[in-house]
C-alpha cells in the first residue's frame, strides 16, 4: 500500500521508468510476502484481507491514473477497460461483504481464473508504464488490452456464479433444516 502513493506521482511528474521501478518493486514484495507467509505457516486473518486489498488498490491506482488523458503519456489504458476493471472490484467486495452479512463468513480463495485476470492486469500496467519510459507502444498492445478485458469480464462473472451458488446452497440448507 505504500507504493501506491509515490507510484501515483512518479505517472504524474514523467518519472515513467521509476514509476515502471517501483511497480516491479511492489509486486515483487508482494509476492515474497505470501512465499513466505505460505512457507512459514504466517497468514494471518489480517493479512487474508490486507493482502488482496492492497493488491487492488495498486492495480486501480495503476490502471485509473495510467488513464488520464490530461497526463502527457504516450500509451494509456483505455477509460473503458479502467471502468470495467474497478467495477468488477467493486461488485467483488460488495458480493462478498453481503454474503458474509446474510449467511457468516465465508473464504472466497482466489479461482485459477482470477490469478489469470490479475497476471494480465498487471503485465498490462507494466507494458503501459514501460511503453511510457521508452516513448513507444510495444507490439501486441492491443491484443493485451483485449485480453484483459476478456478475462476480467469472465472471472467477474465465474465469481458472480460461485457467489449465486453460495446463495442457493445456504437457502437450501436452511429449508432443510
Amino acid at each position: 500500500m505504500a507504493f501506491v502513493p509515490l507510484l501515483v506521482l512518479l505517472t504524474v511528474y514523467q518519472h515513467n521508468g521509476l514509476a515502471l521501478i517501483v511497480f516491479l518493486v511492489a509486486g515483487l514484495t508482494d509476492m515474497l510476502d505470501g512465499l513466505i507467509a505460505r512457507r512459514y505457516g504466517r497468514k494471518t486473518y489480517l493479512g487474508t484481507f490486507l493482502d488482496p486489498a492492497a493488491d487492488k488498490l495498486l492495480l486501480g491506482s495503476a490502471f485509473t491514473i495510467l488513464s488520464f488523458s490530461s497526463l502527457d503519456l504516450t500509451v494509456r489504458i483505455p477509460l473503458w477497460l479502467t471502468i470495467t476493471v474497478i467495477s468488477r472490484d467493486v461488485l467483488l467486495v460488495l458480493s462478498v461483504l453481503i454474503i458474509n452479512l446474510t449467511i457468516g463468513r465465508r473464504a472466497f480463495p482466489p479461482s485459477l481464473l482470477g490469478k489469470c485476470t490479475t497476471v494480465f492486469q498487471l503485465s498490462l500496467v507494466m507494458v503501459v508504464l514501460l511503453s511510457n519510459h521508452l516513448r513507444t507502444e510495444l507490439p501486441g498492445f492491443e491484443l493485451l488490452v483485449y485480453s484483459t478485458l476478456a478475462l476480467t469480464v469472465t472471472s467477474g462473472v465465474h465469481y458472480m456464479f460461485q457467489g449465486m451458488r453460495l446463495m442457493g446452497a445456504e437457502e437450501e440448507d436452511d429449508v432443510q433444516g
